[in-house]
């Protein structure tokens, strides 16, 4: 069967920038400069992007346009005989299963949150009551799994339309809408009276309050959550590495793609921040600030509802755009283990992940006696904790060994595949460092998952 390839190169940096933008960028990153001092947090978290997400992308990248197959075979052509790296490519393909049986549901939310403010749901409650409907929406199981399905079943429908004519068309579309409903929310929110106060505090470095968490929290969660942003470490990357061709160095692109994930992780909190401080709500308020909270802040503001059904477009689309890039590698991978046409593949892969996802779609509500790690966790929790705390820092910490060790596929290897073409390339004075300092970090964000 002939490989795939994508039509432009557009349309890799945005698909690859689609995969890794999600949740993580607009939901976490504001609350976590919120909890670690502002501005400083982010002065760390780049240098951490740096020195760990674009190294391993640029791996990922180099490996699948080398193997030209999906993270489940493109070892084999490229480890010498009789070793066993293979082994990681499956557990990758196991782990894109599991991120995909609880981040499908998150989808859903993020879709349902879009329809509430977009009906009025929230129009005249009060906070308690904006905190009542995420409650009342966890507590139906018909709802939680009717919206589950939706992201499921579209995701793979636009997949069965092909590389260049579903995965790549919509993704352009979605990405660039993205972009610009975020510029367009970012400049309402800015101008909002009382909004600088916002600006000044996620802008400016905050020593005291970095004294406050304590230097080496602020340091794990920048460390946690620049590796995570870019979704390394289980072949994610490797598969649009795959489909481009040698024109340009990869060094260069993960670069790009970094850049791009980052702009939006950056923006999102110039949404959230300054309209936080123009109607008196807590910018540390965790987890919660986008269900409970912003949708009580979209109630005051002029022509709220409009900002509101913005704000959930543009999460919806975040999601699902790491929804339809994690689904591509499965599709992949699982044409290449069975010789399936993709559509085929599709068909099959749609009714598997909606079995898959159910307990999670379940865990709040019927499945709610089920406490996994302990009293108050869900199966969700379950999930998130072998793919964040398991699959991304041991498949990096591979990855990393892989592209320079000797018994691996070797520095040479590697240096060679990555600078094919134009760009910024990898340099001989990165080798120590790539060599034995990143695998180390990778070692040491496992650990921190772990205890």
């Amino acid at each position: 069967m002939e490989r795939e390839h994508l039509g432009s190169r557009l349309g890799f940096i945005l698909l690859s920038a689609g995969c890794a933008i999600g949740i993580g960028n607009v939901w976490k990153f504001p609350w976590l400069v919120g909890q670690n001092g502002g501005g400083a947090f982010v002065i760390i978290y780049l240098i951490f992007l740096a020195l760990m997400g674009v190294p391993v992308m640029t791996m990922e990248f180099a490996m699948g346009r080398a193997a030209q197959k999906s993270p489940v075979r493109m070892y084999y052509p490229l480890e010498p005989e009789g070793t066993k790296w293979h082994i990681h490519g499956y557990a990758a393909f196991a782990g894109n299963y599991i991120l995909m049986m609880f981040y499908t549901c998150v989808c859903g939310w993020m879709l349902q949150y879009f329809v509430y403010t977009a009906d009025g749901t929230f129009s005249g409650l009060d906070n308690q009551g904006i905190s009542d409907q995420f409650d009342i929406m966890m507590r139906s199981p018909a709802r939680q799994w009717i919206f589950m399905a939706i992201s499921v079943g579209v995701g793979f429908f636009i997949l069965s339309l092909g590389l260049q004519k579903g995965v790549e068309k919509v993704t352009k579309f979605m990405m660039i809408a993205l972009l610009l409903i975020m510029v367009v929310l970012a400049v309402n929110s800015i101008l909002v009276p009382g909004g600088t106060a916002g600006l000044s505090f996620y802008l400016k470095p905050n020593m005291k309050e970095i004294r406050k968490v304590g230097i080496w929290s602020v340091i794990q969660a920048a460390m946690n959550q620049s590796f995570f942003t870019l979704s390394i470490g289980m072949g994610g990357m490797a598969i649009f590495g795959s489909y481009i061709s040698k024109e340009r160095a990869l060094l260069g692109e993960s670069v790009n793609v970094a850049l791009l994930d980052t702009f939006v992780a950056f923006t999102s909190g110039l949404i959230i921040f300054p309209a936080c401080f123009a109607y008196g709500v807590q910018p540390d308020a965790g987890p919660s600030l986008i269900f409970k909270t912003l949708p009580n802040i979209f109630n005051h503001m002029a022509l709220g509802r409009l900002w509101g059904s913005l704000f959930f477009v543009f999460m919806t689309f975040a999601a699902f755009s790491t929804v339809i890039g994690v689904f591509e590698n499965i599709i992949a991978m699982f044409m290449d283990l069975t010789g399936w046409s993709r559509k085929k593949a599709c068909l099959i892969d749609c009714i598997l992940m909606l079995l898959l996802a159910t307990p999670c779609a379940l865990g709040p509500n019927l499945l709610n006696a089920i406490q996994p790690l302990g009293k108050g966790t869900s199966i969700m929790d379950l999930e998130d904790f072998i793919v964040s705390n398991l699959v991304l820092p041991l498949g990096s910490f591979v990855i990393a060994l892989f592209c320079t060790r000797k018994s691996g596929w070797g520095w040479d290897a590697f240096c060679k595949e990555a600078n094919a073409g134009k760009g910024l390339r990898v340099q001989k004075w990165m080798r120590f460092y790539l060599t034995w300092i990143l695998p180390f970090l990778f070692l040491i964000v496992f650990f921190m998952g772990l205890f």
